[in-house]
C-alpha cells in the first residue's frame, strides 16, 4: 500500500512529538523548574497518547513497532527511578546518555519534517 506525503508527515511529526514529550520527561529528572512548569499529568497524556497512536501506525512493521516500545519502557523506567528519588551515578549515566539519544533523534526528524512541509 502506497501511503501519501501527508501520511509520511504526519508519521513523522508524531515520532518527533514523542520523543520531545520523552526528553520532557527526562529533563524533569535534574530540573525543578521543569517540573513545576509543566503538570506531569499533561506531560503523561500527552505521551500517553502520542504513543498510543505511533503505537496503531506502527502496527505495519512488528520490528520497528516492538524496538520504539521497548525505547519508551526503557526511559520512561529511568525517568520513573530518577523521580522517585532513587537516582545514583550509573541511573543519572543512563538517562543523560537517553537525553543525548533523543536529542539527535528529534534533530534529524525535525529536519525531515521541515522538507516535507517545504514540499507542500
Amino acid at each position: 500500500m502506497a501511503t501519501s506525503a501527508k501520511e509520511q508527515l504526519d508519521i513523522a511529526a508524531a515520532l518527533v512529538r514523542l520523543y520531545v514529550f520523552l526528553a520532557q520527561y527526562l529533563d524533569r529528572c535534574f530540573d525543578e523548574a521543569a517540573r513545576k512548569s509543566y503538570p506531569d499529568s499533561e506531560l503523561q497524556g500527552h505521551l500517553t497518547e502520542t504513543r498510543r497512536q505511533l503505537m496503531e501506525i506502527l502496527s505495519v512493521n512488528p520490528v520497528v513497532k516492538n524496538k520504539l516500545s521497548q525505547e519508551c519502557d526503557r526511559i520512561l523506567a529511568l525517568g520513573a527511578t530518577c523521580l522517585k528519588g532513587a537516582a545514583d551515578a550509573t541511573t543519572r549515566e543512563a538517562i543523560q546518555a537517553e537525553r543525548a539519544i533523543l536529542k539527535s533523534k528529534t534533530i534529524a526528524l525535525s529536519d525531515l519534517v521541515a522538507v516535507f512541509r517545504a514540499l507542500e
